[in-house]
């Protein structure tokens, strides 16, 4: 099986809404890094448990993606505060329009922190 690191990202998300069997196989798998063998092993369950349990779990997390998008939005907004970042780093603080600017900054360091 090939690993699509997005899933660890749709878990973030989606994470919660999975069974803890196929929660637990993602997470040990994707995150932990560890073989179909090794999960079967921790769990107690056959290696072909363990991998209908991911392609589960995958299948669950990619559809809520897919009607939700999610993440898809926050890879979007984490862009829009990347960029609008660069281009307050562009302007002139001098002059009568620098409160403005402080503000806008504020603004974008509070987004930056809620990311």
């Amino acid at each position: 099986m090939n690993k699509d690191l997005s899933i660890s990202i749709l878990m973030d998300f989606y994470g919660k809404l999975l069974t803890k069997k196929q929660f637990d196989a993602l997470d040990m798998y994707y995150n932990g890094d560890l073989s179909l063998s090794e999960i079967a092993e921790d769990a107690l369950i056959s290696r072909q448990g363990v991998r209908d349990a991911i392609k589960r779990g995958e299948k669950q997390l990619l559809e809520l993606e897919e009607k939700l998008g999610l993440a898809e939005r926050f890879t979007e907004v984490i862009k829009s505060v990347e960029e609008l970042n660069g281009i307050i780093d562009t302007l002139d603080v001098s002059g009568s329009e620098r409160g403005k600017i402080e503000k806008i900054k504020e603004i974008s360091e509070r987004l930056s922190d809620k990311l």
